[in-house]
């Protein structure tokens, strides 16, 4: 059984997300995408609000799981799994930059891989916190985040609860 692990905030998850894990799930018998927390960011969400938002988004996807990763490191939860390969998504050569030091590490910590996949080009523009930024400001995410998603991040901002 081949096991690939999508990682990320996922603060909110989006439809450049979904795409990218529908798509590794064709390739993989099983997809554990893990919620990660980086000390350095302020969420929006909660890391368990962000595990249900994931969960409903991902529920249609044979083979797709979601967990969280906890206070350990990516590697560790892979090889604790069984995981074959991480899988992250890239938008663009910014994105590679910022990935190639992590999945170094990764493979120097736990022997893994990771395998990059672009970004569906009519997604390229589409980002968790450009989704946060735009919804902040009044304008319109129909479309760019899953449905569940539009709602609990409309919720959050009329709640006065921004967090990030």
């Amino acid at each position: 059984m081949s096991i690939a692990v999508c990682p990320g905030s996922f603060d909110p998850i989006t439809v450049g997300h979904v795409d990218m894990i529908h798509r590794a799930a064709a390739m993989f018998d099983e997809v554990v995408v893990v919620i990660a927390n980086n000390p350095a960011k302020n969420y929006m969400f909660s890391e368990e609000k962000r595990r249900e938002m994931a969960e409903v988004a991902l529920m249609g996807i044979e083979g797709v799981r979601v967990e969280l990763l906890g206070n350990i490191l990516l590697a560790s939860f892979c090889k604790d799994i069984g995981a074959d390969v991480i899988i992250k998504g890239l938008r663009g050569t910014s994105d590679l930059e910022a990935e190639q030091s992590m999945a170094l590490m990764n493979r120097i910590q736990g022997g893994i891989d990771t395998l990059f996949m672009m970004s569906n080009p009519e997604l390229v523009h589409v980002s968790s916190s450009l989704i946060k930024e735009v919804a902040t400001y009044g304008g319109s995410i129909r479309g760019m985040v899953p449905v569940n998603v539009e709602a609990a991040v409309k919720g959050e901002l009329s709640n006065n609860r921004l967090g990030f």
